[in-house]
Order: C-alpha cells, then structure tokens, then sequence
C-alpha cells in the first residue's frame, strides 16, 4: 500500500492527553503555567515553563521519566505498526515539540514507523534546560492563516505533503486529528482522501458545523480501538479499490491486444 500516507496529529490523537499539560502538570507547574497563560502564546509559554522547571533543579531526566508515563490506549501503537507493515507512509503533523513527541515514540518502540514528524522544534542547551522554540518563526516570517495560531498552520505542511505524495506517485491521503488546530488542513484534502476526527473533540465540532466544505471521507472515532478498526478498514478498502482498478485496467489491455488492435492487411503480389 505504498500509494497511502496516513498523517497522525500527536496530542490526544496518538496519545491520550496533550504532553505539554501532561509534563507541566506531573511536574507540579500548573498555577504558575495557568498564571503566565493569558500572557503570551503557548509556544512561547512552554519554552518559559521550561526555563522555570529547570530552576526549580527539575532535569531533562524528570521531563523523560514523567513522558515515559503519558497515557496511551493500548489499540494505538497496533494500529501504527499495522499501518506500517501494510506499506502505507506515516506521517506526523504535531503543535507538540520535537523532544517530547520523539521521547515517548522511543519509549513505545515506534520511532522507526515514522517517515517524518512535523512538529516545533526543541533540543537541550548546554545547560541541560529543553528549549522549544516555534515552528514557525511568527515575528519575522508570519503563516497569515487567521484560523491557526501563530507558531503553526498545519495546511502549510499539508500542502508540502500533497506536492511530495503527487512527485511519489502516492495517491491518498488519511489524516487522523482532534484538536481545532486540524481543521484547516482537513479543509486541503481532495476526494478520494479520508478524515477521521476524534468524535466530540474540537475537530468534529467544527466539521459538524459544515461537513460540506470537507472534501474527504469522514470518518470519525472515539477511542484507540476504533481508530484501529477504521484506519485498518479504510486502508484495506483503498487497497481492494486499488487492485480492483488494476485487473479492469489488466483486462483492458488484454482485450484491445487480443480483439481491437486493426487486422493486417494481404499484401499484394
């Protein structure tokens, strides 16, 4: 099924919760993070409650121990490997960061299921304190998407996707998401693509509202274990049209080689 990529979304999509509430939370910052929120964008704010936890004499050490914990449905990570071993290209899209969302992969034993991770950009200084830096450098080079917030607008990417899936001659798209920040890059799917939200999540809502301006299949789920059954449906029913188009077509082309191509003529002597 090399002609599916299949594009995950990280928080509450492939985990159960968002990792940047999970690590501020289980590391005991949740006032002073609620505090500072209405004072800048998230992005920024995670970079300052990194700053702030490593002052406090928390250590990467602790941030990995506490990621290592982030819940999961137990369908998730079977569905994936699944996925993966059907040949279709995974891919994630993430307002996460890097560090976290490639802590927890390595703790689940997934990082090789992954052709690409989309995320905001993070790494340990010479300090050892985790800065996050955005994904989109919103003071010099703004995205101009009114619907996205300022560090990431997710169709950007998807649409980068979309050019690269058209080079590799891959021809859908499934994309899997919960939060409003998936709502304008389901906007960019053509026909023939699929969405699946996260049922009652901010995703569905906004789909709900107007599923008409959605191109693509929806889908939607509620738990890991019909996210596993519809992503493994989905991909089995493209992989069944896709047979099915190539013996129509095989069966063409026998018929024209055998019953359409002209009749030689006699030569005359």
């Amino acid at each position: 099924m090399a002609g599916i990529v299949v594009v995950f979304d990280f928080d509450k999509t492939i985990i159960e919760c968002d990792s940047d509430n999970w690590v501020v939370d289980e590391l005991g910052a949740t006032d002073l993070f609620n505090e500072l929120l209405p004072t800048m964008p998230w992005n920024s704010l995670m970079d300052r409650m990194m700053k702030e936890l490593h002052s406090q004499g928390k250590t990467i050490e602790d941030i990995v121990e506490v990621l290592k914990r982030t819940p999961i449905h137990p369908r998730v990570v079977p569905a994936i490997k699944a996925a993966h071993a059907l040949g279709c290209d995974l891919r994630i899209l993430s307002d996460a960061n890097l560090f976290f969302i490639e802590t927890i992969l390595k703790h689940l034993g997934l990082e090789e299921y992954f052709s690409e991770i989309n995320t905001n950009p993070s790494y340990v200084d010479e300090e050892g304190r985790l800065r996050i830096s955005p994904y989109c450098d919103f003071t010099q080079s703004p995205h101009g998407c009114s619907r996205c917030p300022p560090n990431m607008c997710k169709s950007v990417i998807i649409e980068r996707i979309q050019a690269s899936v058209s080079t590799d001659g891959k021809k859908r798209l499934i994309y899997l998401g919960d939060g409003s920040g998936d709502y304008c890059p389901s906007l960019k799917l053509k026909e023939g693509d699929f969405v699946m939200p996260r049922k009652n999540f901010p995703l569905y809502d906004l789909i709900c509202k107007n599923p008409l301006l959605i191109k693509a299949e929806i889908h939607e789920w509620t738990d890991g274990e019909e996210l596993e059954q519809i992503l493994l449906n989905l991909i089995n029913s493209i992989s069944i049209e896709e047979d099915a188009q190539f013996l129509s077509a095989d069966c063409k082309l026998q018929t024209i080689s055998v019953e359409a191509l002209p009749q030689a003529l006699p030569v005359q002597q």
